[in-house]
């Protein structure tokens, strides 16, 4: 089940990404704009990240 909450934490990260190029996509170009589309590259980085670092291995309880 780790490796599932990574994953949803993953799309989390890329949703946000999206939300972020998507609001980019509507202003002109300038700071604001660029500002957007560097915080999405960063949320893309960490969620190549989260997924890139898998699930953390829980201890085996059914000795």
């Amino acid at each position: 089940m780790a490796h599932t909450q990574t994953a949803t934490e993953a799309s989390i990260w890329l949703l946000q990404a999206k939300d972020f190029l998507d609001e980019a996509r509507r202003l002109r170009p300038g700071p604001e704009r660029d500002e957007l589309r560097q915080t999405a590259k960063v949320l893309r980085e960490i969620a190549k990240l989260e997924a890139a670092s898998g699930p953390a291995r829980e201890p085996d309880r059914r000795s």
